[in-house]
């Protein structure tokens, strides 16, 4: 038997997701069979004097329609909580670590985390040719399902599985269309999405968001000085970086500030009971325009000519906000208080202020004592973006490496006391691989990391956000906001094992008796992951996902008579265990006939109840005076 969403993938075209957000936008496009009216749009575009003919273009590459329907497809995987870490020194943490695919990770969060999003941020591969990027994906379909899906040939479907393990354009292009795409679902209304590449997939990504996100929700693209010194390996030298950033709503949001530089703070030399503050010139014989006889504190007298009226100035001076001159000629200047700047205006090139590739390394090096990546990114330049955003955004990282954006995240937190939340996504990329003989040799990149311990990229993540978390906790010790937040919740996106596969596969729910187990196989023992969790656990944190419910939901377990069942918001009871025979189901429902329980809907997992267990609470829902909703899933 097929899963659920199994099913659903099955009938995925290429323009599914995009026909989704569509008729969730303008549902009056459509037909009562599902099918989009273009000649009606057609028409609206008419009426609006907008000319649909005319001149655009776009990006086409080898893989776009298989992207595009890689973003209309539901999850295969399951959501393992790390019972240990969450109900261990993550537990009362509002931050998110996910290990796991990101094209999975992000199907899953399409459903409780959509317009949630304040800030994305990703540095991706660069597809340099050196940065080890090939396109991963092996093309579960055969040969006759793609020409069916693309309506292909077979000279186009070898095209298309060309790009199989490849670094080229069109691969790299593949792999993330489909990642932006499901991104852009997930910004909020004041999103943000900051993203870092170099020359070699920039020009290809600007095109890229344009179509994803629309040219006119384009911000800038930021020049980075990634070096301290300029390299020397000949005549031209590669000294910066891009960071390209895009708004959901660029018109209708203001961007916040960056910090002063040194050289602006340096201004701000002189200080009076008020405190700190710089000199602004108010005579100018070039560019001043008003002239009036102004007194000095001495007597005497200078008639301008000067940058503001007469009016403004005495306002000026009567809010005291004049300074003057003591030493040689007498001269008025106008006080600007350091505590009444609120920062720089953001420019679109960032200098070493952003950190360095240099810096980062160094950063990395004295927090965890190795040097595990070749090319972190720094905590400053991330900082840097995220005071473009509020104080208390939420922050998604889907390709999060070595976690700096989460040690920025907090870093900040505890420097003016905002509470960003973090949510970052990393694959579990191994630092070995396995010989013939059984044999664990670590990879060529990896092999520092595997000889201290660590087996895969996420734990390295994971573990620099420990140690970030205890600096920043020692070096603020005395002005640590009492609720910050160093610490994560954590989750694997893990898909079955092939015995429960199997398992599913030749499930019968017409039996009468059920004579495997299927809830055990979503355990962490069976998934052969480490974390703790039951097999219930795992089913009931991926329904919860699923039905949109944030990962800190309040779930509260209900008993009928020794069945456990599990309660959400006084709106869903979830049924995931076998075991709920005759007088349990009794039990439950008395208690919806009372209201001792008030649900509108109840979810069975179909696989632990046998048709006439099903038909029993089926009959009994019924009946009953308030309607109750039984939703089976497999």
């Amino acid at each position: 038997m097929q899963t659920d969403n199994e099913k659903y993938n099955e009938t995925v075209q290429p323009n599914t997701a995009f026909l989704n957000e569509l008729k969730e936008k303008l549902p009056e496009f459509f037909t009562r069979e599902g099918s989009f009216n273009l000649n009606k749009f057609r028409n609206q575009l008419k009426d609006k004097n907008i000319n649909e003919l005319s001149e655009g273009y776009q990006l086409d590459f080898i893989g776009k329609d298989y992207a595009r329907r890689q973003a209309g497809e539901m999850p295969t995987t399951v959501i393992v909580p790390d019972e240990k870490q969450n109900q261990g020194e993550g537990k009362n943490s509002n931050n998110l670590f996910f290990t796991g695919d990101n094209l999975e990770v992000l199907r899953h969060l399409q459903n409780n985390y959509q317009n949630k999003i304040d800030v994305i941020y990703i540095d991706p591969p660069y597809n340099t040719g050196s940065d080890g990027f090939v396109y991963p994906d092996s093309f579960e379909y055969s040969d006759d399902q793609l020409k069916d899906m693309f309506e292909l040939d077979d000279d186009q479907v070898e095209r298309l599985k060309s790009i199989q393990g490849k670094s080229s354009h069109s691969a790299w292009l593949t792999f993330m269309y489909p990642r932006l795409a499901l991104a852009k679902r997930l910004l909020s209304q004041k999103g943000l999405i900051f993203i870092s590449i170099d020359d070699n997939e920039s020009d290809n990504l600007h095109v890229l968001m344009n179509e994803i996100f629309g040219e006119s929700n384009f911000l800038m693209q930021i020049a980075w000085r990634r070096t301290d010194n300029q390299p020397n390996l000949g005549e031209l030298a590669k000294v910066k970086e891009y960071v390209l950033a895009f708004s959901v709503n660029p018109n209708d949001r203001e961007l916040g500030r960056v910090p002063l530089s040194g050289k602006a703070l340096n201004e701000y030399r002189y200080e009076d009971q008020n405190g700190r503050f710089r000199r602004g010139i108010l005579l100018d014989k070039t560019r001043g325009r008003f002239n009036y006889p102004i007194e000095t504190v001495s007597g005497n007298e200078v008639d301008g000519p000067w940058m503001v009226t007469e009016d403004q100035f005495k306002k000026l001076d009567e809010e005291g906000l004049i300074y003057w001159t003591n030493s040689g000629k007498e001269l008025p200047y106008k006080k600007t208080y350091l505590k009444d700047n609120k920062g720089a205006i953001v420019n679109d090139f960032w200098g070493i202020e952003a950190g360095t590739n240099q810096r980062a390394s160094s950063e990395f090096l004295n927090l965890m004592g190795k040097r595990y990546f070749d090319f972190p990114k720094p905590t400053n330049l991330i900082k840097q973006i995220l005071h473009l955003s509020d104080s208390d955004a939420l922050i998604l990282d889907f390709f999060a490496g070595s976690s700096t954006t989460a040690d920025a995240v907090m870093q900040l937190n505890a420097e003016d006391g905002g509470h960003r939340k973090f949510i970052m996504v990393q694959l579990p990329e191994k630092t070995y691989h396995t010989n013939k003989n059984g044999k664990e040799v670590p990879t060529n990149g990896g092999k520092i990391a595997y000889e201290d311990g660590f087996r895969s990229i996420d734990e390295i993540s994971r573990e620099r956000i420990r140690r970030a978390a205890k600096k920043i906790k020692k070096d603020n010790e005395l002005t640590l906001p009492e609720d910050f937040d160093g610490s994560f919740k954590h989750y694997r996106f893990v898909k079955p094992v092939k015995q429960t596969l199997e398992d599913i596969e030749d499930f019968n729910p017409n039996n009468t008796d059920l004579f495997t187990n299927m809830v055990d196989g979503f355990s962490s023992e069976s998934l052969k992951i480490d974390g703790d969790a039951t097999g219930e656990e795992t089913i009931l944190t991926t329904w919860l996902a699923k039905d949109g419910y944030p990962f800190d939901a309040d779930v509260e377990e209900v008993k009928f008579d020794n069945y456990t069942a599990h309660k959400v918001e006084d709106n869903r009871l979830y049924l995931v265990n076998e075991g709920l025979g005759a007088s349990q189901t009794k039990e439950l429902l008395n208690q919806l006939g009372t209201h001792q329980l008030e649900i509108q809907s109840v979810v069975i997992f179909g696989y632990s109840f046998n048709v006439a267990e099903l038909r029993e609470l089926e009959n009994g829902l019924k009946q009953l005076d308030s309607k109750v909703t039984l939703i089976k899933r497999y």
